[in-house]
């Protein structure tokens, strides 16, 4: 067997997307054209990158152009969940902020995961938090056209290899992890809020599971708001009490129900339907990936009115305007 390198696997993408965006038989739009050619060449980058070639999965997502809140792609190393892939159409370049229309409204919503690669195919580049990592890369030539001769700098593996590697980083005060932790908030509301209008029977389900438990008058957006802070408050209650989260929330909402009863009904009725886990796990996958590396003993130095500090900061990013207390929320400080 050849030896691989950065030019054959080019090559090889370039033959496979010029085959597939050049197939008149092959209908579609031309982002989802590139679905199996990218498959194939973050497998091939990522033993590039030094990793086995079973340990990097791009899982992908089924196309919805209603969807703003769901990239293309989870990509996980070891089973472990590390980032998300969003695919253009070749020519929109992969920078986000140039973008217009329903590609910027997704930008505005997606610029709060931690570790977000764009692309089109032509160029990639890496997003943490909103701010750009690195430089835009972009390969010399063009899918559409070049075929075989398609070629990339070798800053390319060094921009996968970042995007592979990346790790939580844990937030050293209260300020920071509120901001963190607002942002995810922020995007896990959007996404119930999202599938709700898309008539999610999974969600809508939920919402009518969270108004019979807890709020009857709540309508749609006051379920979407109220709902996203209690998982979120309820996630660092448990890592507050040093219970880790990981892939089991099952497990966290019955730990926690037992002394609050409010968070272990929001997490009871997610986890008692797998397919509301799986609505909403773009979101939820990336919160308990970050707040995993959260250690509150270490951010409250065990002052007990940090729950109001960190209240006061996560309410600033999370929605500004909204600026109110809920009865809710005392009862998770109440608890804590």
């Amino acid at each position: 067997m050849a030896t691989r390198t950065l030019a054959t696997v080019i090559s090889a993408f370039g033959q496979s997307a010029k085959a597939k965006l050049s197939n008149p038989a092959i209908s579609g739009e031309p982002e989802d054209q590139l679905r199996t050619p990218l498959h194939d060449l973050f497998k091939d980058l990522a033993e590039l990158c030094g990793f086995p070639g079973d340990a990097v999965e791009p899982v992908g997502e089924t196309a919805l152009s209603t969807i703003k809140t769901r990239p293309d792609y989870a990509i996980t190393v070891r089973k472990t969940l590390v980032g998300f892939v969003e695919v253009k159409a070749p020519g929109k370049g992969a920078d986000p902020r140039t973008f217009k229309g329903h590609d910027k409204e997704q930008w505005q919503r997606l610029q709060s995961l931690p570790n977000l690669l764009y692309t089109d195919g032509n160029a990639f580049s890496l997003w943490r938090n909103g701010d750009l990592h690195g430089s835009i890369v972009r390969l010399d030539g063009d899918i559409v056209t070049s075929g075989k001769s398609l070629a990339a700098p070798q800053e390319l593996v060094a921009l996968f290899d970042s995007f592979l590697r990346w790790e939580p980083i844990p937030p050293r005060t209260v300020a920071e992890l509120a901001k963190l932790t607002a942002r995810l908030c922020r995007l896990l509301r959007d996404e119930v809020t999202e599938q709700l209008e898309a008539g999610s029977e999974a969600l809508t389900g939920l919402a009518k599971d969270w108004r019979l438990l807890l709020f009857p008058e709540a309508n749609n957006e006051q379920f979407a708001d109220g709902y996203a802070q209690a998982v979120t408050f309820g996630l660092l209650m448990a890592r507050a009490r040093d219970i880790k989260l990981g892939t089991d929330l099952d497990r966290v909402g019955k730990a926690l129900s037992r002394s609050n009863s409010l968070i272990g009904a929001a997490l009871k009725v997610l986890t008692d339907d797998a397919a509301n886990e799986q609505a909403l796990k773009t979101s939820l996958g990336t919160l308990t990936r970050v707040l995993d590396a959260v250690n509150w003993h270490t951010i409250s130095k065990g002052k007990p009115d940090a729950w109001l500090y960190f209240y006061e900061d996560f309410l600033e990013v999370y929605d500004n305007a909204l600026r109110k207390l809920t009865g809710s929320y005392y009862y998770y400080v109440s608890s804590a």
